[in-house]
């Protein structure tokens, strides 16, 4: 395999940064790092977009609910999440960072690319009766794709720490985060008519050509990027349950990477409950239609982004876990005041907003603080670990927000959130002064 190429990295031997480059961006590894998460975090976003639009145009029968096909493609798509976040971690350890990074980008690439060609092959097969052969070749190719973003996550993560000096990691997350938040509002907003654009430019592969390529030259514009990691003729092979029973003792002796992150996946928890809760508070806000819920979504994402933007400019005046209760208590406050608003569009948009705001001060300082405690050697298992830990906290949500909205009513969900949200910084204190 491609990541075998480079393995174990030791002390960088990277460049140094030119003495004028006061921002993060003036670091030439930096930059090329995140180049190819842009292309990624677009691909990404809109990759679902895609899938839809395949499911619509090729599966979905006049008249027939589109609900049932897409949860199966969520499913598919949240599996590797859950089974292989902490596994991934493992072997990035063991791996070279850099080629991880490319390989999963080109994998990714390679596999939306084919997806014409499969569904050719597999047209008007049902081998399983009433699953057309082309549907599960899509949940197969979304499953893989999952897969190795689960590579790719910790590998970046454990990049940055490697190209970026310590003074600059605070900087350096706040830009990736926000990058993230732009490219789930870009593909929220523009998705669906950069995909039909792209349909009508190149013809009927347009979108699968324009994700699958994304991809490639995140992969691509990866390969220029330095590590300075180096080859290790003697490497130990992984020990995947060893290895993350290492990672849990880590993490068990650790206060400071413990109370970081009980807040990213408390704070995460509170935002994938509230991304649920968006269809309902579309649904009751007399200005918008339910399926425009999106919109709501793309504000608490520019929300997060400027929550970023103010810690990559001011967050190094204030300690990390002052920041993290900072973001807590406006989450709370936020949230109890669209609890009050909710049926009230500008309102509503404006404490949404808010919300993601000090969501954005909350989880970066709590992700750089795990950057900067975590020793090289235990990087990968330790942001493996996160990863599951956080997908876990994304998928719980998903699926009893909408049940409690029901029982008990929106408000209350919401206020409860509020409260989780106060709860998830007070404790977050408690146990970082422990340490």
């Amino acid at each position: 395999m491609i990541f075998d190429s480079v393995t174990v990295e030791t002390t960088p031997n990277l460049p140094p940064e030119p003495p004028d480059s006061g921002s993060v961006l003036g670091n030439r590894n930096f930059l090329l790092l995140w180049l190819g998460q842009i292309f990624s975090q677009i691909a990404d976003k809109v990759y679902l977009v895609l899938i839809i639009a395949i499911i619509s145009s090729q599966f979905q029968q006049e008249g027939e609910r589109i609900s049932g096909w897409v949860s199966s493609v969520m499913v598919a798509f949240t599996i590797p999440a859950v089974l292989f976040g902490s596994i991934a971690g493992v072997y990035v350890d063991r791996w070279s960072k850099k080629w991880v990074l490319v390989g999963s980008n080109l994998f990714r690439g390679g596999l939306v690319m084919s997806i014409p060609l499969i569904l050719w092959i597999a047209r008007d097969w049902k081998p399983l009766g009433t699953s057309p052969a082309g549907f599960i070749a899509l949940l197969l190719i979304t499953f893989l794709v999952s897969t190795f973003t689960q590579f790719f996550t910790p590998a970046e993560q454990s990049a940055i720490t490697l190209i970026v000096d310590k003074p600059k990691l605070l900087s350096a997350n706040s830009i990736c985060t926000t990058t993230i938040m732009a490219a789930l509002i870009l593909g929220f907003a523009i998705g669906e008519p950069l995909l039909a654009f792209a349909d009508h430019l190149i013809g009927d592969i347009g979108k699968e050509v324009v994700v699958g390529g994304s991809y490639l030259l995140a992969g691509l514009v990866l390969m220029l990027m330095q590590t300075g990691e180096v080859r290790n003729q003697n490497r130990e092979e992984p020990h995947v349950w060893v290895d993350i029973k290492d990672g849990l003792q880590y993490l068990g002796k650790n206060r400071a990477v413990q109370s970081a992150l009980l807040q990213l996946v408390g704070t995460f928890s509170v935002i994938a409950a509230l991304t649920v809760l968006a269809v309902r508070l579309a649904e009751v806000m007399p200005e918008i239609k339910s399926e425009q819920f999106g919109f709501l979504l793309a504000d608490a994402s520019l929300g997060i982004a400027i929550g970023a933007a103010i810690v990559g400019q001011f967050g190094n005046k204030l300690s990390r876990k002052v920041l993290a209760l900072i973001g807590s208590v406006g989450m709370a406050i936020f949230l109890a005041g669209l609890a009050v608003v909710s049926d009230r569009f500008w309102l509503g948009l404006a404490m949404i907003g808010a919300i993601g705001i000090f969501a954005g001060i909350s989880v970066i300082p709590m992700q750089t603080l795990i950057q900067e405690e975590t020793p090289e050697i235990m990087r990968g298992k330790v942001f493996g670990l996160q990863n599951n830990a956080i997908n876990i906290a994304l998928s719980l949500p998903l699926a009893l927000a909408g049940i409690a909205e029901s029982y008990v009513g929106l408000e209350v969900v919401i206020l409860s959130l509020g409260a989780i949200a106060l709860a998830t910084g007070i404790l977050t204190w408690y146990v970082a002064s422990k340490d």
